[in-house]
């Protein structure tokens, strides 16, 4: 019988099956402090580009990450299993952005440079000023939207979120959610039109 030179050697380690996040949660809950590293090293990467995409600011975005993990540890009782977790945190972070907007006024003060680092990822080439170019037309005009209107684009279209997703994460119902997108959209495309003109 030939061998199956796919196969791992013999006395190998076998890859261990992820575990899922309730299955970490478990383990928190139960006791195993350490375990929530885990939860933070997966969703991290995640929580602080969706933070640094509305907030504007990698400084303030790391900070709103933080307090998130930390209120998400605190109140890891109030999870329940039919959430995925990843949604219900994200929830925390959306809130935690919110927060430092409102009092901070972040929105305002609105970092392209930080955006556009946020948004890239290593498929596209660093080489293209074109595609630099433009997504720095996209980032200032993302700056001068509302809060909400910024906030429904982001989850909408840098997270890919469905609607029932975003209003689980907003506590907003669907229909205003696509009206906020809706006029998000329309705007961006008129400020983006204005700035092609001049």
């Amino acid at each position: 019988m030939p061998l199956d030179e796919s196969a791992p050697p013999i006395g190998a380690e076998q890859p261990q099956p992820e575990v899922d996040d309730a299955q970490i949660i478990r383990l928190v809950l139960a006791g195993d402090v350490e375990a929530f590293s885990t939860l933070v090293d997966r969703h991290h990467p995640r929580c602080l580009r969706t933070a640094t995409h509305m907030l504007g600011d990698s400084d303030q975005a790391e900070d709103a990450v933080q307090d998130a993990f930390v209120r998400a540890y605190k109140y890891l009782g109030r999870y329940r299993e039919q959430e995925r977790f990843g949604a219900w945190l994200l929830r925390i972070v959306v809130n935690q952005c919110r927060t430092r907007a409102k009092y901070e006024a972040r929105f305002v003060q609105f970092d392209t440079e930080q955006y556009r680092e946020a948004g890239s990822d290593s498929s596209h080439t660093e080489h293209d000023s074109a595609a630099a170019e433009r997504s720095e037309e996209l980032a200032k005009a993302l700056a001068q939207l509302g809060p909400e209107q910024r906030e429904a684009v982001v989850l909408r279209f840098a997270e890919e979120l469905s609607y029932e997703e975003m209003s689980a994460v907003t506590g907003v119902r669907i229909s205003a959610l696509k009206m906020r997108v809706q006029r998000a959209c329309l705007r961006l495309r008129s400020l983006l039109q204005e700035h092609l003109i001049s």
